[in-house]
Parts: structure tokens; sequence; C-alpha cells
């Protein structure tokens, strides 16, 4: 009995600087493509595709040839421009502590954000540093849910319960602080 099988050319990651700039060349036009057609802003696309290539570069000991580096290179583009799209549907283009400000009737703006910043800060001491320092990682330096699930060495839909559990009691502390 002939058994056939289908096998595709697989290539490594590179491992050199210089390698890298060519596996760079080779993709940043179709990486830039999907993250255009995802976001539909060029600027934004342009942005992404430089992070996406900076997590390339970071993560390309981890490449197991399990794919060919074209559909590596396309997952992480695809994952990436997902959790921003997501991420910037949460949290537009400000702060929790703005929304919070905008929230407020009645104030100035600039004297709510002043007092939304000093009212966040004494709200957040309320909560465990386990769940501020989730909660900075996540909204302050923009980490992904998959950062954070390696950075903890937890599953993903921990790191993701973990977070709304944090976002619900810092409302309710706030809620509670406010209408005091």
């Amino acid at each position: 009995m002939l058994k056939t099988t289908l096998s595709r050319k697989r290539s490594k990651v590179p491992t050199s600087i210089d390698s890298f700039e060519s596996l760079y060349s080779q993709y940043v036009s179709k990486v830039y493509q999907k993250c255009l057609t995802m976001t539909k802003d060029s600027d934004v696309a342009q942005d992404y595709t430089q992070d996406i290539f900076v997590k390339v570069f970071s993560k390309m000991d981890k490449f197991e040839n399990k794919s060919t580096v074209a559909t590596w290179i396309y997952s992480i583009t695809h994952n990436y421009c997902l959790d921003q799209i997501r991420l910037n549907k949460r949290l537009p283009s400000e702060t929790l502590t703005y929304e919070l400000a905008d929230n407020i009737e009645g104030t100035d703006n600039q004297e709510s954000a002043s007092d939304q910043l000093h009212l966040l800060d004494s709200v957040l001491g309320q909560l465990p540093v386990e769940e501020v320092q989730l909660l900075k990682l996540k909204y302050e330096q923009n980490l992904s849910i998959a950062e954070l699930s390696d950075h903890y060495q937890i599953k993903e839909s921990a790191i993701k319960m973990r977070l709304k559990r944090s976002r619900d009691k810092l409302a309710a502390l706030f809620e509670s602080t406010y209408n005091q």
C-alpha cells in the first residue's frame, strides 16, 4: 500500500538581525495590508505593523516550525489587530480616569478631571495590591490578555475574569465614594 504524504516546505524563522531585516522586507507589505483591512486607518495600520514586527522579533525563539513563517506572522498580525480593536472599543482613546470624570454631571471638566484623579487614587488604594497591579498593567501599559496570561502564568480566561472583577470592584468603590 502506497502512502502519500503532503508536505509543505516550512521555512525557519531567522535568528540574525540581517535575516530579520529580509523577513521584514518580505512581509511588511502583507502585514500592513492586513492591518489596514482590519482598522480602515492607514496611520493606525502603520503603527500596528511596527508593533507587530517588534513582537515577531521578540518571539522568534518561540516559533516551533509547526507552520510556515507566513502563517505564523499572519496569526500574530490578526490576533494583535483584534486585541487592539477590542481594547479601543472598551477604552476608545482615554484612560479609565477620564471616562469616570465624564460621568460626573454639573462640574467643570478641568476641575472634575483633577478631582477624579485624586478620587481614583484613593479608591485604588482600597483595592488589593494585586488587583491594582493587574489594572495598571492592562490599562496603563496596554498589555494584551495574552501578555498578561504569560506574565502571571495563568490562563487567559482567568485573566479576563480577574480584570472584570477588579473593574467591577473599582466601579462599585468609586460609585459609593462619589455618592457620599
